[in-house]
This record gives C-alpha cells, structure tokens and sequence, in this order.
C-alpha cells in the first residue's frame, strides 16, 4: 500500500452482487472533474467543479455518447468529506453489468481502484480521525450486536481517543519540564515538582490500570462470550440448547451418548453475543467415538468463559455429582471459567436435599420454567464479573498491549520517584509512556502498522 499515493481511488461501497442500487465512491484532486466529464444532469451538461459541497445530482452517466445508467451523484468537497479530500458518491442501479461498465469508465478516465481501507486510510492521513477512531470504523462494520456496536460507535466518535489524549498531555506537561531541567543540570535546579508527578503519574496509571482489565470485557463483547453446556448423558443439555436458540440445533433422544461431537451457536441476549457449546455427556465408557466426545467436553471446559453445569433432577447421584463439580472446577481454574450449575428436569421431579450448591438455579425446558430466569443470570455474571467501573472498554488487542506497555513505564517512574533517582532516568520512561500511548491514537505510528491495520478493511471503506 503505497500510504503517500495522490491518486483519485474509486471503489464498490456496497456489498458485491445484485441489489436495488449500488454506490461507487471516489476520492481525489480528480474525482469531480472526472465525474464531471461523464456526467449530464436533466438539465444538459453542468460544472459540477462549480456546484456547492454536500449537494445531490441527478442525471445519467455516458461513455461518449452512449447512455450507462441514470445515476444520483453526492458531492463532497474537501476538507469536509470523509475522508478529507474532494470525494463524489454515485448511486447507481445496482445491476452488476451497470457496476462494472462505470468503473471501467472511471478507470479509463484516470482513477485508481482503491485498496482495501485505503478511503478510512485517508481519512487518517488527513486529520479526520486518529488511528484508533479509524480502527472503530472497521469494528462497527462487523458488530452483530447492540454491545459491539455501542463500543464501536463510542471508540468511533472519539471517546477513548479523548481520554487517552487527557491523559498524554498532562504527562507531556512533566515530561517537557524534567527535560527543561536536563538543559539546566549544571546549575542543579528542579523544575518539575517530585510530589506532584508522583501523584500525577499514580492517577494516570490507575486509568491506565482500569483499562487494561476492561479488555477482558471488550473482548468477550467482541468475540462472544463461550458458554460450554456440559453434565452427564440425559441431563437435558441439547434440549437446553435447543430451547436457548429457539431451533432444534442438536438431536435430542432419551438414548445415552447421543451427543458425540460438540455443537456450536451463537445468540445475542441483551445486546451480549454468547457462543453456546453443546457437549458430550460425561460418564465412563468403553465406546471410541463416544470417548473422544468427552475428550473434547474437557477441552471446551478448559476454554470456555461460563460453563452451565446441568444436573439431571430425576437421575441425582448426590455423590458423584459433587465429584464431578469439583473436578471441573479444576478445568474451569485454566481460564479462571466460572461454573453455574442447573438443575434440569425439575417438571418430573424435585432435587434431592443433598445437592445444595451456591447460586445454582432450577429449570424446565420442557415448560420454559425459569429459562428466562437463566437468560437474565449468564448475563448478570458476565456484567458483573467484567464491571471495572469505567466507561472506556479495550476491544482492540493492540490498543492492550500498548496499555501494558504504558503501565510498565509507568510503574518504573513511580519506583523511580520512591526511590529519588535523576531526572534523565525519570525522563527515559516517561518517554516510553507517552510512545506507547501514541501508539494507540496514531500520534506515534510508521508505514508497517498502518498497512497491517487498514489491508484489513473491506474494499471500499
């Protein structure tokens, strides 16, 4: 990706194939005039390099003087466009002959196709977001959820990149007089006072802190959260399944061992995106298939963020279900899971008085007792488990590891200031904080990273 190109771009904005209307956009010091020199309003031939910004055309598009499609042109003239530059947006019929023969036509009269992201790329290059707001453009795109596109929105207006910069220029403030001092070291004067530094550099790295644990809730946001459905043959967990999806995804039989692989969903309840895994009933069996089921029932345990742990209320051996209780609590402690046991089953009978685990809840798929109630529960743990306080929530793994990075220098000018040592030290890793903060807004970036984020784009975007 050439980040320097002057060349007017042009691409699909829409979704490839046949649909009502199609848009093609471009950007560029040519884009109006090469649109002008195949565009003809109702009215004749117009100046469109005369016509008002965020103004609308209608006529038809012609290749000499043969007539491609009657279009709608959107005009946008820079600075105030998306992407900064001179844009045009035209709304086509969205045939894909018609698509095709126009951006043959722009080609021809001189633009480029665009690369992937190289519209949001421009954006950024010419000041109309920072990189982490040009990341949040990518994300909304992809949310399937109301809380995916509730972070990305946020991310997209500025938000976290608002904080981020509070926080870079207060410690810009320190970091220039500490590096005043340094010119002055002959004379052993102290222009940045210690106390309020330290207190300073406390608060920003306690923001910074805050941060960093809510992307443990950003990503599960981002990527779902995983739900393994786990407990012996007959206990109810496809039916479970079936009824949390609202479809007959997995085969339920009275027949043990049904379930020999594990099948995967996803739903979103209350704007959270959660990733149900139905797994292989666990119990000792001498069957291959079956063995490898519950191999992989572990392995899902291992991995999975809540694990819906169901008893069956009519087939209760209270001995062997703490056993197994406790031996997947083992399981869950890999990826600090947390287990919800249910009770299952409980329209054919009451759960013995043996089985009293904490925060367990009682259903019946059957009748739908208490599934609503479930619902309501795995959202409550993932809310709650994740509230750092903080309206700002990391989704973007690279956004996290700049904020360790940021931490760790951090914390060594807080070491530092205890331990009184010189300015130029203080200076090294206050340096370090504001470069790796930089590096989340764009302030701070080369050619390598910002090809690595936008090639990710779609085309068009």
């Amino acid at each position: 990706m050439n980040l320097a190109s002057q060349n007017t771009i042009y691409a699909l904005a829409t979704a490839p194939g046949v649909g009502a209307i199609a848009v093609i956009r471009l950007s560029g010091a040519e884009a109006i005039s090469i649109v002008h020199s195949i565009f003809y309003s109702i009215k004749g031939k117009q100046n469109l390099l005369s016509k008002a910004s965020h103004t609308l055309h209608f006529g038809t598009l012609r290749d000499e003087n043969r007539i491609i499609d009657e279009v709608l042109i959107s005009l946008f003239k820079g600075p105030t466009s998306y992407t900064g530059e001179d844009t045009i947006e035209i709304s086509c019929h969205g045939s894909i002959y018609v698509q095709q023969q126009i951006m043959q036509l722009l080609a021809k009269k001189g633009a480029v196709l665009a690369k992937p992201g190289e519209f949001t790329l421009r954006a950024f290059l010419n000041g109309k977001m920072d990189l982490s707001q040009a990341e949040a453009v990518a994300d909304l795109i992809a949310s399937s959820s109301e809380a995916e596109h509730k972070l990305a929105l946020q991310q997209m207006r500025g938000g976290f990149s608002e904080e981020l910069k509070k926080l870079r220029d207060e410690l810009i403030q320190f970091a220039s007089l500490i590096e005043l001092e340094l010119d002055f070291s002959e004379e052993d004067v102290e222009f940045a006072n210690r106390a309020q530094l330290e207190t300073l550099v406390s608060k920003v790295n306690g923001i910074i802190r805050l941060l960093i644990e809510s992307f443990s809730f950003g990503n599960v946001i981002k990527n779902g959260v995983s739900v393994a459905i786990v407990g012996e043959p007959n206990a109810g967990k496809s039916t479970l399944l079936n009824k949390l999806l609202n479809e007959e995804r997995a085969i339920v039989s009275d027949i043990a061992g049904t379930t020999r692989d594990v099948i995967e969903d996803t739903m979103v309840i209350d704007g959270i995106t959660f990733r149900f895994i139905d797994t292989a009933g666990i119990r000792k069996t001498t069957d291959t298939i079956e063995s490898i089921g519950i191999s992989k029932t572990f392995e899902k345990v291992k991995q999975a963020f809540l694990i819906l742990f169901l008893i069956d209320a009519k087939d209760i051996d209270a001995e062997q279900t703490q056993k197994t209780y406790s031996e997947l609590t083992e399981m869950a402690k890999e990826n600090n899971g947390i287990i919800l046991p249910i009770i299952t089953k409980i329209d054919l009978a009451k759960p013995v008085a043996e089985i009293n685990f904490k925060n367990a809840i009682t259903i019946s798929a059957k009748t739908n007792e208490n599934i609503d109630e479930l619902k309501k529960k795995i959202v409550a743990i993932v809310k709650n488990t994740h509230n750092t306080g903080s309206e700002m929530i990391v989704t973007n793994a690279r956004h996290y590891e700049a904020l360790n990075s940021t931490h760790v220098s951090l914390n060594n000018v807080e070491v530092g200031l205890k331990q009184n040592i010189t300015g130029d030290f203080l200076a090294i890793d206050i340096r370090k904080a504001l470069y790796h903060l930089g590096e989340i807004t764009g302030s701070i970036t080369n050619d390598t990273l910002l090809e690595s984020i936008f090639t990710k784009f779609c085309i068009g975007k």
